[in-house]
């Protein structure tokens, strides 16, 4: 255990809990759409969408960096750095994210790309509304398993399911 994955054992508790927050917007937002049938709530709830996976491939591309030493380039970039975190490295690490959790986070990467990439009246309420709604499960798992994850960074072997093989 070093210095330096206790501080991104940190981070990482300390982005989850923004994550969090973005989460329950969107989620409070989602309500106020239905009920009021503005379209503008709607954009908020998918900038809020957005703002849930941008918040989560920050945390994995810090852990890509400062323990896989590597973050994936190039044009399918998002979806491979998802692929390395749900491999377990035999030595080094275990994987970060079950195949479950990756699958689920998926579905906000590829809604993430979708509203860099059309404009907000585009978007499709209904499709808004099964992203919200599903946020809070898919949420918990990452809680969960960046939980896990950080306690192998600290050494914590109380707190962790998987191997106990520390990086480097």
């Amino acid at each position: 255990m070093t210095s330096d994955f206790i501080a991104l054992s940190g981070r990482i508790r300390e982005e989850l809990d923004e994550v969090g927050r973005v989460a329950e917007r969107a989620r409070e937002i989602r309500r106020k759409a239905k009920t009021t049938c503005d379209d503008a709530y709607w954009d908020a709830v998918a900038l809020n969408l957005h703002g849930f996976y941008t918040g989560i491939e920050h945390i994995l591309e810090s852990i890509a960096r400062e323990v896989d030493g590597s973050v994936p380039t190039g044009p399918h970039s998002h979806r491979d750095l998802l692929m390395q975190m749900s491999a377990e490295f035999p030595g080094h690490r275990p994987a970060v994210l079950s195949r479950a959790t990756r699958e689920c986070l998926e579905e906000y990467r590829a809604f993430r790309h979708l509203v860099r990439s059309v404009y907000a009246s585009s978007l499709r309420p209904q499709r808004l509304e099964e992203l919200a709604e599903a946020l809070p499960g898919c949420f918990e798992r990452v809680t969960r398993e960046l939980a896990t994850f950080s306690a192998f960074l600290t050494g914590d072997v109380s707190s962790q399911e998987g191997p106990s093989t520390l990086p480097g």
